[in-house]
C-alpha cells in the first residue's frame, strides 16, 4: 500500500491568504495609528488608546469584511451548483457531451474523452461537472467563518506588536522603535508567506516593507501637520 500523499501549495490559499492579510494589516494599521497619533505630540496614554481602539475596531472590521465577503463568494458556488444540478437532472446526455469536450479540450482522443466522460458521470456526475465545468473543489470552496475568524485573530496578533512596543517604550523614542520593529515584523511576515506559498521570498519581504514604510511615512507627516496646527 502506497502511503505517499503530496502537498500542494494551493491547499494552503484559503486559510494563508486570510491570515496574511490579516497580520498585515493588523502590523501596518496599528503601527501607522501609533506613529501618527504620537507625531501629533500627545501623551503616552493618548497614543496608547488610540492603538487599543484600532486593534479592536480593526480586528472586528477585517472579521466583517471577510465574512461578507466570502459568504458572497459561497453563496455564488451555491447558487452555480444549484443550476448545474438541474441542469444534469433535465439533459444528462447533453451534459455527459459538454463534459467529453472539455476533456477533449485538456488533450484526451475524442473516444477517451468521451469514455471519461460517461465514467465520471455514473460516478459522481455533479462532482465532475463543479471540478471540471466550474473549477470548484474542496481547496477552493468558500469557508466564511474559517476566513471571518482568521482574519480577526491574526489582525490582533500582527497588531499587538506594534502595541507592545509602544507600550515599553518611553514617548519620545515611540516613533522610531514602532518604526522599525514593525518594519521588521512585516518583512518577516511577508517573506514567511512568500515561502509557505512557494514565491520568492525577497520579493514577498520586499513589497510588504515598502508599502508599510510609505503608511507609515504618510500618518506620520499627518499627525505631525495636525499636531503643529493644533499646537
Amino acid at each position: 500500500m502506497n502511503d505517499h500523499s503530496e502537498r500542494h501549495f494551493a491547499e494552503r490559499i484559503g486559510w494563508l491568504r486570510a491570515a496574511v492579510l490579516g497580520a498585515n494589516d493588523g502590523i501596518l494599521s496599528t503601527a501607522s495609528i501609533l506613529v501618527g497619533v504620537a507625531a501629533a505630540s500627545t501623551s503616552h496614554g493618548n497614543i496608547l488608546i488610540a492603538g487599543t481602539a484600532g486593534l479592536v475596531a480593526g480586528a472586528m472590521s477585517m472579521a466583517a469584511g471577510e465574512y461578507v465577503s466570502v459568504s458572497s463568494q459561497a453563496d455564488t458556488e451555491k447558487a452555480d451548483l444549484s443550476r448545474e444540478k438541474d441542469e444534469l437532472a433535465a439533459n444528462p446526455e447533453l451534459e455527459t457531451k459538454e463534459l467529453a469536450a472539455i476533456y477533449e479540450g485538456r488533450g484526451l482522443e475524442t473516444a477517451l474523452a468521451q469514455q471519461v466522460a460517461r465514467q465520471l458521470m455514473r460516478h459522481d456526475a455533479l462532482s465532475a461537472h463543479a471540478r471540471d465545468e466550474l473549477g470548484l473543489n474542496e481547496i477552493h470552496t468558500a469557508r466564511p467563518l474559517q476566513a471571518a475568524f482568521a482574519s480577526a485573530v491574526t489582525f490582533a496578533a500582527g497588531a499587538a506588536v506594534p502595541l507592545l512596543t509602544a507600550f515599553l517604550t518611553p514617548t519620545a523614542s515611540i516613533i522610531p522603535a514602532v518604526t522599525a520593529g514593525s518594519l521588521l515584523c512585516l518583512a518577516l511576515l511577508g517573506g514567511l508567506a512568500a515561502k509557505t506559498g512557494g514565491a520568492k521570498i525577497a520579493v514577498g519581504a520586499g513589497r510588504v516593507t515598502l508599502w508599510g514604510a510609505l503608511a507609515m511615512a504618510a500618518t506620520a507627516g499627518i499627525g505631525a501637520l495636525f499636531g503643529t496646527v493644533a499646537g
